[in-house]
């Protein structure tokens, strides 16, 4: 089965959170409700200091995504 990059989640016992789960590498779920990033991933020292950087990036994806899914429903 091929996934989609992002897949939009939520769940009753969150009630204003908004899931964005990411599931290429590296995988992590973001809660766009306080943009906490739980990482699916383990990393080494060089791997950390590369996803300090790309984080931001990950996030600004996340919700150009949410962003894009919410105005398909509003269509």
């Amino acid at each position: 089965m091929e996934l989609p990059k992002f897949i939009l989640g939520d769940n009753t016992d969150y009630p204003n959170a908004i899931f964005i789960i990411h599931t290429e590498f590296p995988r992590f779920i973001i809660n766009l409700e306080d943009d906490e990033v739980e990482w699916f991933e383990e990393f080494d020292q060089h791997d950390e200091k590369e996803l300090e950087t790309e984080t931001e990036n990950y996030i600004q994806q996340a919700t150009e995504f949410y962003d894009r899914e919410i105005a398909r429903y509003d269509d």
